[in-house]
């Protein structure tokens, strides 16, 4: 029988040592391809189903199988779901890093490991449970080329014994994460799971001071990727025309969209689509195609990263000049260049609100949340074809790949806004119109839709120099009233954008910005400035750009004002003092991260003692 060792360390506090519940990290270290991931999200739906806040964050690399992949899972009684840097329990099944992920530990932690490996001999300050994997898996699964899938889920089985982890919510999330259609597979699985929890309750004497208890602080709450959230929500936007090319990480986006489609875009009386979805050969094209469908009349959307948004810019500097909706989807990855595609980062906001060349401006949406995400997606539709430009929505791998609490999401009750789209019958007592003429002032002329039947509906679209009506010129005036038409239109979209979060602390002395999956790393840097040096901040997410007045309002609160971003360049920050003055300009301290992984709480309160000189 394998024994546990308890350093010297560990033993003399074993006995007096407080319970942490429900407040710890699990590390799960495998090998990409090895079937980890199922187990992992088993593991991580167990924990919710007992009502524990609880998040998941999966580290994988850029190749198909064989290299080193962790998945972290937070459970937190205080709902924090940012990532958390400190590892508290690791399951380690790699032996190419299992030494160093043991050598990075906290001392303290807990060690769950595959017996040949004998970490237990690199320290003393960790509790250690050494498991015979390949002996206990035998038994469970005679075809030995299941057995590397399988033997994952012993490590569900002895987590859930030292965690205290309900074993029937072990089961309902086992034969949920496999389905009807496999409930074979969930059976055999499941006999390694049972495996697992038996040889840990014979094997083991617990010393570890982590464990869950059962809460009600997830009940009516869905667990949900970003991306199949976006997805979902373009669906009830009413998006018709899909065009993308595949690239990671906002693949997922499009393939949970086409299943959204093929649930419920069908005839009920033809049985034939009302959809259409088209691989392009590259992401230059996939706008193309959108801009012709968008022109036509269609919603449509593309979905890409970084590398494919550099590819979109002659195409997107159209939509902006000859005006055509679209709606483009950006889950950022690390760059520059190919970069790190399964890293995440928020390093695309300057290239994507300036694209293209010459003078152009696009509205950027933020969501930070999956719900967000699914509401975000519906705004960006409207706001498109209401101000007939392309808008972006800018979310990033953390959010798109990787699971997220969220509560159900609110069916649309507003009617889908088209704009300024004149009928045959306004045109019948108008005469006429012309095509990029401000009339309101607004800045947003009308457009007409083809197949509008009547004869002054005709208009046409170019990317070259076009006067009021369409038609082509090279005048020098013609294109100084058209760009600074283009700058007023984007000045009406402030009052249209979703406006900022704002949390104003009276006794607040510094204030925070901050947008996207920063948020939740802000949100736990905010309760530990305070709960740790009495440091009280003031808060503002931001939702969109371009900017609306709450911002400027914000700055001028506070001396100081820390603005958090994942990139190296601080690149809304930078964003801001393009339009701000240089006394406001002066208020603004960067705070950063852009390492690849989500940004965590820790590092953001030492960056901002840092500069508060605390």
């Amino acid at each position: 029988m394998s024994t546990i060792e308890v350093s010297p360390v560990s033993q003399s506090s074993s006995e007096f040592q407080q319970p942490v519940v429900n407040d710890f990290s699990i590390q799960v270290a495998t090998v990409n391809g090895s079937g980890s991931q199922t187990a992992n999200n088993v593991l991580m739906r167990s924990i919710f189903q007992m009502g524990i806040p609880v998040s998941g964050k999966n580290m994988f690399p850029s190749n198909i199988q064989g290299l080193p992949t962790w998945f972290t899972i937070r459970a937190s009684k205080d709902g924090y779901i940012g990532r958390k840097k400190e590892i508290d329990f690791l399951v380690a099944m790699n032996p190419e890093t299992a030494r160093e992920d043991v050598l990075k530990l906290d001392p303290g932690a807990a060690v769950v490991y595959d017996e040949p490996l004998k970490l237990d001999a690199l320290r003393s300050d960790l509790h250690f449970y050494p498991v015979p994997f390949d002996k206990l898996v035998g038994p469970v699964c005679p075809e030995p080329k299941l057995r590397k899938l399988v033997r994952n889920m012993i490590y569900d089985g002895i987590v859930a014994q030292l965690l205290s982890i309900e074993m029937e919510e072990i089961h309902k999330a086992l034969f949920k994460q496999f389905g009807k259609k496999k409930a074979k597979a969930a059976e055999l699985n499941w006999g390694a799971c049972q495996a697992g929890y038996d040889y840990a309750s014979k094997t083991f004497t617990k010393t570890d001071p982590f464990r869950v208890q059962r809460m009600n602080a997830t009940a009516g709450k869905i667990i949900i990727e970003g991306n199949a959230a976006a997805a979902l929500g373009c669906v009830f936007a009413g998006a018709t025309v899909v065009t993308w090319y595949p690239i990671t990480p906002s693949s997922s986006l499009i393939e949970f969209m086409i299943g959204y489609l093929k649930r419920f875009r069908i005839d009920k009386e033809t049985g034939k689509a009302t959809y259409a979805v088209v691989q392009a050969e590259d992401e230059l094209s996939a706008i193309g195609m959108v801009l012709g469908a968008a022109w036509a009349g269609a919603r449509s959307m593309t979905s890409t990263a970084g590398p494919g948004i550099s590819l979109m810019s002659e195409f997107v500097g159209l939509g902006y000049y000859a005006e055509i909706p679209a709606v483009i989807f950006d889950v950022q990855r690390v760059g520059p260049s190919t970069g790190l595609p399964t890293r995440t980062m928020q390093g695309d906001i300057i290239s994507t609100a300036l694209l293209s060349h010459g003078d152009t401006r696009h509205p950027l949406l933020f969501p930070c949340s999956p719900d967000e995400c699914f509401q975000m997606a519906i705004q960006a539709f409207d706001l498109a074809e209401q101000f007939q430009t392309p808008v972006f929505v800018m979310t990033d791998l953390d959010l798109g790949m990787n699971n997220w609490m969220a509560d159900p999401f609110e069916y649309p009750t507003q009617p889908i806004q088209r704009g300024k789209v004149l009928t045959a019958e306004d045109l019948e007592r108008l005469g006429g119109f012309a095509r990029y003429k401000d009339v309101d002032g607004d800045a947003i002329g009308y457009r007409t839709l083809p197949g509008t039947n009547h004869p002054n509906a005709a208009y046409f679209t170019r990317g070259s120099g076009h006067n009021e009506k369409a038609q082509y010129t090279e005048r020098e005036d013609d294109y100084v009233n058209n760009m600074d038409r283009l700058a007023r239109k984007f000045e009406t979209l402030r009052k249209h954008v979703p406006r900022p979060v704002v949390d104003v602390r009276t006794n607040a002395k510094v204030g925070v910005i901050a947008f996207g999956t920063s948020q939740y790393a802000v949100e736990e840097s905010r309760d530990q400035l305070r709960a740790e040096f009495g440091i009280e901040t003031s808060y503002l997410r931001l939702k969109a750009y371009p900017f609306t007045e709450e911002l400027l309002d914000f700055i001028r609160l506070y001396d100081r004002v820390y603005v958090v971003e994942q990139n190296r360049d601080a690149q809304l920050l930078s964003l801001m003092r393009m339009e701000f003055e240089p006394a406001d300009i002066a208020r603004l301290r960067s705070t950063r991260y852009y390492g690849g992984m989500p940004i965590d709480a820790r590092t953001i309160t030492d960056d901002i003692l840092r500069q508060e000189a605390i």
